[in-house]
């Protein structure tokens, strides 16, 4: 007998797990969020960390009160990362955004006082070096002037560089400040040592440290412009959320306009119920329900549509949109973090520290970077100091192409130099030319642009794993009942069934007194009650139908649903069946010929035919026509161009399903029908176990488990919550065709993630070797320390530019 232990049989339940947020600062590259994650990572509690250079921002999942925020700041100040704990949107309010704002107009203050100072002199630097200009003010020729330039150069601008390099290297967690803090000071030191030992025939190269750190300077400052940009996206988006609300203290219908008494409070003090006054020109402080008064509204925040809409009592508004013309009254209905735009700015948030897996290999790299480079660097001196410059003697007399300054005349000389200086000077440019921030910028900058792009179109993408996913598609599965078709369906026929035969009545007519139905309702009302318990488009427009012909609906108990299939209801002490042939079979109804062939007329016409039964017997249909979404047959046909399978997946009869497909050019190989919701995350499974990469378009609660199970789920914002909770891309605007935008962008999005990391790891294969001297021995050719040091932050530059041109793309 095998013995199972105990915690197999049983297992304790997952805590739960809470997310924690940080802003970190001081990092520089993909090595210091590599060290950031570790640090995180190793506290007790910690699940996981997920950090942002771009963003600046550390995602931590702990258990619940395992581990305090506060602490967690702490341990990252102290490791050299200045941190702090993000407050709660509904406690930090417009605080967070100005001190975000304010900090980052400091960190570009400083960066540019640090930029002049360097610029300045790099210019001194470099006239002493062009001989006639430099002639005519000998103090520009100098040696001992430029000493005090290369002095200067570290002492003010570089300070900052080669202190947080030095921390790092004490921490045991080198960083790029670490390889330009050892390269400049390398180059420092050697030229002091030649300065004040010219016995020992050494030349100086004072330029060196002032060009490497004025042009690692200005690539900084370019790059941190560019960030900038990248995340002015998200900023705008931050700043649309209301801080101000009018709370109608004592609703009155006389007094709802501009004479309401009112009170000025903060938005996320409103509750859920309260009345609110809205003015024109003032945002909306929460999603709510007009009350009172009629208006229109600016919503391109939500929708990216310029055109206002009306918005009349009974009308919902959501918070952060803006009212133009007339004075409202609205009924909060969600307030603070539940708001539709909290919603969004916690997606557009959540996806920017979501990495896409191919950046895996990039954080792989970067962890080992700095100390790879270390070893190559050393490696390039013990080459060219013991073996190189005895191989090739030429590379000593002409030193490489690398002009270099004596300290007893006041040019530069074409005179013979030492293999030490040549090979530290190789060692140098090695260090220099290194550069792990490109890696560490090349997913998190796209990712940055991209979401907000699609934020500011309506289009939330959840991380940048979702848009490796969308690249990857080759099948897209929709929904029928309210994704291709509008939702708002209409009823076009009720066929009372009597004895076998089959009498059809228009949906106006009223009830006869002679009806065939074993109840003194007709069955339009029978059905209206039913399905007064439940929620679906279908449901709605039976509903609609009866209170159009103004017929009393009986009041309907014991509900039962089964989602895709039907309901069932008592009324009036009879127990009736409303729903699909499944249904109806299910409870042992049979249909009759006559039956079959009225269902089959009206599925042929691409109506839905709902079957109601009472006592056990099939009483009639009811033939339901959804009409469809204007750009649904553009959108099936961009889909097909852009070489994607269109797959219609339907719970309904398989001539309804059809004759939709044919409306929109869908090959009816290509249909799938009678799949009731439980199945449909099935039949995704299905063509995901035939390799292929699957994206579910659904809108209503019986989509989720097909969204979940789909590789990219695909909600509409009019469909559930629970849909668009399940969902990796959120459609605000409703409309179908920006299934077609949103791959489109995830797509450009993704290749510029692709392109960034190709030129991120390209630049250091192809840099590297250059640094190293691999073409000066036939070629003659090199990188000196301080075109290294340009190259390097040419690199950083050029990975946050490619990401800004994905809004040249956007905009085409």
């Amino acid at each position: 007998m095998q013995l199972v232990p105990k915690t197999q049989l049983n297992p304790e339940p997952t805590p739960p797990l809470e997310k924690i947020i940080l802003d970190v600062g001081g990092m520089k590259c993909a090595g210091c969020v590599n060290a950031v994650e570790r640090q995180l990572t190793q506290q007790s509690g910690v699940k996981s960390a997920c950090v942002n250079l771009a963003t600046e921002v550390a995602v931590v999942e702990s258990e619940v009160g395992a581990v305090d925020p506060d602490m967690l700041a702490q341990r990252l100040t102290k490791a050299g990362f200045p941190s702090q704990p993000r407050k709660p949107r509904d406690q930090a309010g417009e605080s967070t955004l100005e001190d975000s704002a304010q900090r980052q107009r400091q960190q570009m203050q400083a960066a540019f006082r640090q930029l002049i100072i360097a610029g300045v002199l790099l210019v001194f630097s470099g006239i002493g070096h062009l001989g006639n200009l430099g002639g005519s003010i000998p103090v520009l020729n100098n040696i001992w002037f430029h000493f005090g330039l290369a002095t200067v150069a570290i002492l003010i601008p570089g300070r900052p560089i080669v202190v947080d390099g030095w921390l790092g290297w004490r921490r045991n967690a080198p960083n790029m400040n670490t390889l330009i803090g050892l390269g400049t000071l390398t180059a420092y030191t050697t030229s002091v040592v030649a300065l004040f030992f010219p016995q020992m025939g050494w030349e100086c190269f004072f330029d060196e440290p002032v060009m490497m750190l004025g042009f690692i300077l200005l690539g900084r400052t370019l790059e941190q412009q560019a960030r900038g940009k990248a995340a002015a996206a998200f900023r705008q988006l931050l700043a649309l959320q209301p801080q101000v609300a009018r709370l109608i203290a004592n609703p009155d219908a006389e007094k709802m306009g501009l004479g309401a008494n009112t009170v000025e409070i903060p938005a996320e003090q409103v509750k859920v119920g309260e009345w609110l006054q809205v003015l024109p020109g003032d945002k909306i402080p929460v999603d709510g329900e007009v009350s009172f008064g009629q208006t229109t509204v600016d919503e391109s925040m939500l929708t990216g549509e310029a055109v206002p809409v009306i918005k009349q009592p009974g009308d919902t508004v959501t918070a952060g949109t803006i009212n133009q013309s007339g004075a409202i009254a609205i009924k909060a209905t969600r307030t603070g973090n539940d708001t539709t735009l909290a919603h969004i700015v916690a997606l557009v948030e959540a996806a920017q520290t979501r990495k896409a897996p191919i950046q895996k290999l990039a954080d792989t790299a970067a962890g080992y970077f700095t100390y790879a480079i270390l070893t190559a660097s050393l490696l390039t001196f013990i080459f060219w100091y013991f073996f190189g410059t005895h191989i090739w003697p030429d590379v000593v007399m002409s030193g490489g192409g690398m002009p270099m300054m004596s300290h007893t005349a006041h040019s530069p000389l074409p005179t013979p130099h030492s293999p030490l200086l040549v090979s530290l000077k190789l060692a140098i440019a090695v260090m220099v030319v290194a550069c792990p921030c490109a890696l560490g910028l090349a997913t998190p900058t796209a990712i940055l642009v991209g979401t907000g792009i699609g934020a500011e179109r309506g289009l939330l993408i959840k991380g940048g794993d979702v848009l490796e996913r969308v690249h990857q598609l080759d099948t897209i599965v929709f929904d029928k009942t309210g994704t291709l078709t509008t939702g708002n369906a209409v009823v076009t026929d009720c066929v009372v069934l009597a004895e076998g035969s089959g009498e059809l009545l228009s949906p106006s007519s009223p009830p006869t007194p002679h009806s065939p139905l074993p109840t003194p309702y007709s069955l339009l009302q029978l059905a209206a009650a039913v399905e007064s318990g439940t929620h679906h488009p279908l449901a709605k427009a039976i509903q609609q139908t009866a209170k159009q012909q103004k017929l009393s609906i009986p009041e309907a108990v014991d509900f039962h649903t089964e989602p895709g299939m039907g309901v069932s209801a008592v009324v009036d002490g009879e127990t009736v069946l409303l729903g699909n042939w499944d249904w109806l079979s299910w409870h042992g109804i049979t249909l009759s010929e006559t039956a079959q062939q009225a269902a089959q007329k009206l599925a042929t016409d691409g109506k839905t035919v709902v079957g109601v039964a009472v006592r056990e017997t099939l009483a009639g249909l009811i033939g339901v026509q959804d009409t469809i979404r204007p750009d649904a047959q553009a959108t099936v046909e961009k889909l097909r161009q852009m070489g994607l399978r269109v797959v219609l997946l339907s719970g309904d009869r398989t001539e309804a399903a059809n004759a939709i497909a044919q409306q929109l050019g869908i090959d009816s190989a290509d249909v799938v029908a009678g799949v009731p919701p439980a199945k449909k995350a099935a039949f995704i499974e299905e063509l995901q176990t035939k390799a292929a990469k699957v994206a579910m378009v659904g809108d209503g609660i019986n989509d989720a488990p097909a969204l979940s199970q789909a590789d990219v789920g695909i909600a509409l914002h009019s469909g559930t919550d629970v849909a668009m909770e399940t969902a990796q891309i959120v459609l605000m605007r409703d409309r179908i065709g920006d299934v077609v935008e949103s791959i489109q962008l995830s797509r450009a999005t993704f290749n510029k993630i692709r392109q960034n990391l190709f030129w991120a790891f390209a630049y250091n294969t192809l840099g590297i070797p250059l640094a190293a001297g691999v073409l000066l021995p036939n070629l003659g050719f090199v990188l000196n320390p301080s075109g290294a040091a340009a190259l390097m932050a040419f690199s950083s530059v050029s990975v946050v530019t490619n990401s800004l041109l994905l809004r040249r793309l956007a905009h085409r």
